[in-house]
């Protein structure tokens, strides 16, 4: 094998964990999911095979998800994910240890960020670069960070949603907040509960979302037909719901999605907010991708909103182009606070 990899990059979201190799791109896209066997403690499975066995398993057998709201909340099971993905992304050949570069969250505190690095050192890490989540999506959102201009990312996951203003290289202005699409999923879960006495699963939740939701009513709205069990006879059943039934569902998550932006905006030194008015707000993260959003974030703030392309790729790319170039961006990768 002539091919040694000397550099990785880890997006550990709530939801998917993306690793992406310098000249290869996106070589994994997996859930952040792990199975474990309650009685022996070990790890059955992890990614695809993991997610397949969620509300599937035998009791002993556990699916569980180690990040929480974008946090490791399971230490052990977590440096066990990393050290699968890595080894999956490097095949057995690799006897160098890579450099890592992983992302988290704005919000995070130090504690947080000393488990991340932690973990992946364990995992078989040369070193570790540990960067914010907002400045790797605008990188691969192909924003230049170092110009003297403000620029707003927005970047909304599975478990958190940043919002950060970036001007040379560093966050000006930024906030996290818990709500992401997660909290969308349980929210249209809920819904279903209360006007349909229906159970659905986070699974179906999460189809509902990407198939018929939107951020705003539709005139012409988008029709599913949901599968569930009856909470009062217990049996399946199935039932028709529409896309403004959806809007209404989750209002209250996209509200306070909005009210981030807003947080922050009112935050933005003054020049940079007249940057931002050009530029308009970057939306990025797998959750920017329900309809209408960009849509919605216009009609709240007053600000053009536009969904960066490959949304749900900006912050896996954004460590591969800093890992190209790391002497470029150094300075804010490892300004550590």
């Amino acid at each position: 094998m002539g091919i040694f990899v000397t550099k990785i990059g880890i997006d550990l979201g709530t939801a998917n964990t993306l690793v992406y190799i310098p000249g290869k791109g996106i070589v994994l896209n997996e859930p952040s999911v792990v199975a474990v066997d309650q009685q022996t403690n070990r790890i059955m499975a992890v990614g695809l095979e993991a997610k397949q066995m969620i509300g599937r398993t035998p009791d002993n057998i556990v699916a569980y998800r180690p990040m929480k709201d974008g946090v490791i909340a399971d230490y052990r099971v977590t440096e066990a994910m990393i050290r699968y993905y890595m080894s999956k992304a490097l095949g057995k050949w690799n006897i160098l240890k890579p450099e890592v570069m992983v992302s988290v969250p704005a919000g995070v505190s130090s504690t947080e960020r000393r488990a991340v690095i932690e973990a992946t050192i364990k995992a078989g890490a040369k070193n570790v670069y540990v960067v914010k989540e907002p400045i790797l999506a605008a990188i691969g959102a192909g924003i230049p960070i170092y110009e003297a201009r403000g620029h707003m990312v927005v970047d909304i996951g599975g478990g958190t949603t940043d919002v950060a203003v970036i001007s040379l290289g560093g966050i000006v202005a930024s906030t996290s907040v818990k709500c992401a699409g997660n909290k969308i999923d349980h929210a249209i879960a809920d819904y279903i509960k209360k006007t349909f006495n229906l159970a659905i699963g986070d699974r179906t939740a999460e189809e509902i979302k990407v198939r018929i939701g939107s951020a705003v009513s539709m005139d012409d709205e988008l029709l599913l037909t949901i599968k569930g069990r009856d909470y009062v006879t217990g049996l399946p059943r199935t039932a028709q719901v529409t896309t403004n039934e959806i809007v209404k569902a989750i209002d209250r998550e996209l509200r306070e999605i909005v009210r981030a932006i807003k947080d922050v905006l009112q935050e933005t030194p003054p020049e940079l907010s007249a940057d931002i008015i050009d530029q308009g707000i970057i939306m990025t993260g797998g959750s920017s991708q329900l309809r209408n959003l960009p849509e919605l974030v216009v009609r709240r703030t007053g600000v053009k909103a536009v969904l960066a392309e490959d949304a749900l790729y900006c912050v896996v790319k954004g460590t591969g182009i800093a890992l190209e170039h790391l002497d470029t961006y150094k300075k804010s990768i490892l300004a550590k606070k």
